[in-house]
């Protein structure tokens, strides 16, 4: 019988877990054990007698998850501390991102564990099922994010983003129109900023604007209008996507040089390389940074700071694909259902996805060969 295993986050300031109560029964109900560590679920309002009463064993401590699983559900990649629990054949079901961890990536291949990314697991659409709940919830949270920032005991240029009656509003611009964009600008446009959406894809521009009605403006994105707006913007929020690759540098150092003195800029592409230039990764507990006079907030996990809301949010999305790795296993599960193919980041020491492949500089291998070289390991 296959054993899920559910360790508590460890990365900083990380508050979500894996699954739920809901998740759990589930899981059992397809005759699958679950094993969660205490107090995995505290720091999202779920006590441990929530997940027995679902069915779950209780483990005391890390080491006793990792060991006996063979499937870990986890939210965020592996953190330092925890590659030595990595091992030959175990599936780890998570966010990756190893186009800006490399690191991890070395874990997960000298290891041969099989890595499954949920930010890579692609539906034919090219939508983005597994990351499409957290990038809402991170976009919601952008928006509120410059807000504060915004205030001048926070550090800011002291604008309400609605302004007041015969005062302007504060003008937010958001780089990218995919999920993390639109519910920006939607927050924005509702705050009754002046908002300023830009993309290169003008068939999503024209579907704002059919949307919203002209409440966001819409431009085609290009590095002069970049330039000009976020010029002019007192809060910039970076919301742009590469699947399984690095995000690509939008505004320049340049760029924020010429802003507005105690602008804030809000980078959600941070855990994909960012899309500012020479921009850093912050935590929660210490989330801004200054350069140039702009405020620069780039946590790495901002759906952390509001962990019950996007634990329901995220098992909710990836439940059904825990089943059937659960289930199936790997190959059967794969061959099945192609999203979750493109969903293997590595296995058996090889890199299967090519975008992540090529982003770590590696050479892709087709998954095909690369579960035929774990069997015969095997």
């Amino acid at each position: 019988m296959t054993t899920v295993g559910v360790p508590k986050e460890v990365k900083k300031d990380e508050h979500r877990t894996a699954i739920t109560p809901d998740g759990v029964l589930e899981l059992r109900h397809r005759g699958v054990d679950v094993l969660v560590q205490a107090g995995a679920g505290v720091d999202s309002s779920i006590d441990d007698d929530d997940y027995r009463g679902a069915g779950a064993e209780i483990a005391g401590n890390a080491p006793a998850v990792w060991e006996r699983a063979d499937i870990i559900l986890k939210v965020k990649e592996p953190q330092v501390e925890e590659f030595g629990y990595l091992r030959p054949g175990l599936v780890l079901f998570t966010y990756l991102h190893l186009a800006a961890y490399p690191d991890v990536a070395d874990a997960l291949v000298n290891a041969k564990v099989t890595g499954i990314a949920y930010e890579t697991v692609q539906l034919p659409d090219g939508s983005l099922p597994l990351l499409a709940p957290m990038s809402e919830v991170a976009g919601r949270m952008a928006t509120q994010i410059a807000a504060q920032f915004l205030e001048r005991h926070r550090g800011g240029r002291g604008v309400l983003l609605g302004g007041a009656p015969g005062v302007r509003p504060g003008r937010v611009v958001v780089l990218g129109a995919g999920n993390v964009g639109l519910n920006a600008a939607t927050i924005a446009q509702g705050m009754e900023a002046e908002v300023l959406l830009l993309d290169r894809n003008i068939d999503r521009l024209r579907y704002v604007d059919q949307i919203h009605r002209g409440r966001i403006m819409t431009l085609a994105s290009n590095r002069g209008v970049v330039a000009r707006a976020v010029a002019e913007a007192d809060a910039v929020i970076g919301a742009v996507l590469v699947a399984g690759g690095r995000a690509p540098t939008l505004v320049t150092d340049e760029m924020v040089r010429a802003m507005k003195p105690r602008a804030v800029i809000v980078d959600c592409a941070i855990d994909q390389g960012g899309c500012i230039e020479n921009i850093r990764e912050t935590t929660h507990s210490d989330p801004v940074y200054e350069v140039h006079d702009v405020l620069h907030y780039a946590v790495g996990n901002i759906p952390g700071a509001v962990p019950n809301t996007s634990t329901y949010a995220l098992t909710n999305a990836t439940l059904p694909y825990a089943v059937e790795l659960a289930t199936r296993g790997v190959r059967e599960a794969t061959q099945a259902d192609a999203a979750l193919a493109l969903g293997v980041n590595t296995i058996n020491g090889c890199v299967p996805n090519a975008r992540v492949a090529e982003a770590l500089g590696r050479a892709p291998t087709p998954l095909a060969e690369c579960l035929d070289g774990a069997e015969h390991a095997g």
